[in-house]
């Protein structure tokens, strides 16, 4: 029997990140220096799905390497409300991987119309967004057939990123991603590991997925991922957040799927899941950061950047994600009333 798809297009990751970094110097430069010269005064991000979760993780780029405020545009309203935002001062961000939701589409054209200074971060160039947008950085993360997205959600989380090293000129964050192939095809070799860790899950009806900061966007990933491929009813915290409230449903034998990373964000979140395993939390931790017990860890390995990691610890979660599925009996390449192309308006 064949891998499911979903897997094997995971695998193709450290290949798709590799030859994303070569063939978009040229764009990259493009963004790089229009950035520098209309000096836009905030940032918006338009996606849907798994593309909206890359958003997230992009948001904190943002405001932690450019100062730039980042919000999330919600396209309805001026696709449905009829209401145009002024966004003509902003950089307004798109990603999506088949360019083809016509609220985003219509949402980027909008702004661009206004004078923003628009990008697109899609799989499929000659696509409505892929026109609709002043700029284009591509995925290259190539056809993807599974419903559930893998690598183009990887390949999302890194496509801004040489444009950030290029307008602050980190050569550390440049030297993280030129081996990041590396990086992730040792996460790779975690499959056998992240098969274990998901077999105590099997039965999970019900989990929580944590993360602080440049890790949150991997958290809603996490669990719209588990509801797509194994139906288990998952919601993303952020590890600060979950303490107002949420933090009611560990009583009620919920368990916890916790992000750690080895940033700024990294010993909060680790404090906060040691707190929530001595109040007798059922806790899994996943990322490059120690977590609050070994025993109960995923360790993955680190990539050289804070910017970087979340890419890694992301995959490691689909290699648990897949093999979840599998063992629950079923098939992550087939959930039920999904298609790979979502349209709305």
């Amino acid at each position: 029997m064949n891998d499911p798809l979903m897997l094997q297009e995971a695998r193709e990751t450290p290949q798709v990140v590799a030859q994303q970094l070569e063939r978009n110097q040229d764009a990259v430069r493009r963004v790089a220096q229009a950035i520098r010269e209309r000096q836009p005064a905030f940032g918006v991000t338009v996606a849907r799905g798994s593309s909206d979760h890359a958003c997230t993780v992009l948001k904190y780029a943002l405001e932690t390497r450019l100062g730039l405020s980042v919000a999330s545009a919600h396209p309805s309203v001026y696709t449905l409300y009829g209401a145009a935002p002024r966004l003509g001062n902003a950089l307004v961000v798109a990603v999506s991987q088949s360019g083809a939701s016509p609220d985003v589409v219509e949402t980027v054209r909008m702004a661009r119309d206004q004078g923003a200074l628009t990008v697109a971060l899609v799989n499929v160039q000659d696509s409505d967004l892929g026109r609709a947008a002043e700029f284009v950085l591509p995925l290259q993360a190539g056809e993807e057939r599974a419903v559930a997205a893998t690598k183009s959600f990887l390949a999302s989380l890194t496509a801004f990123l040489p444009v950030l090293a290029d307008l602050t000129a980190d050569q550390e964050l440049q030297r993280a991603l030129e081996t990041l192939p590396q990086a992730l095809t040792r996460t790779l070799a975690l499959e056998g590991e992240a098969r274990d860790r998901a077999e105590p899950y099997r039965y999970a009806e019900s989990l929580i997925a944590l993360g602080r900061g440049l890790h949150y966007g991997v958290a809603q990933e996490a669990a719209l991922k588990l509801k797509e491929t194994s139906g288990i009813h998952a919601e993303a915290y952020s590890a600060a957040e979950f303490s107002h409230g949420p933090k009611r449903l560990i009583s009620e034998g919920v368990p916890l799927l916790a992000f750690t990373s080895r940033d700024a964000a990294g010993e909060s979140a680790r404090a906060a899941y040691q707190s929530l395993l001595k109040e007798g939390a059922d806790l899994l931790a996943l990322g490059t950061g120690a977590g609050p017990d070994a025993g109960r860890t995923l360790l993955v390995p680190a990539t050289g950047h804070p910017l970087t990691d979340p890419v890694s610890a992301a995959l490691a979660f689909y290699l648990f994600a897949a093999h979840l599925s599998l063992g629950r009996g079923l098939n992550p390449d087939a959930p039920p009333l999904l298609s790979k192309v979502t349209k709305t308006r």
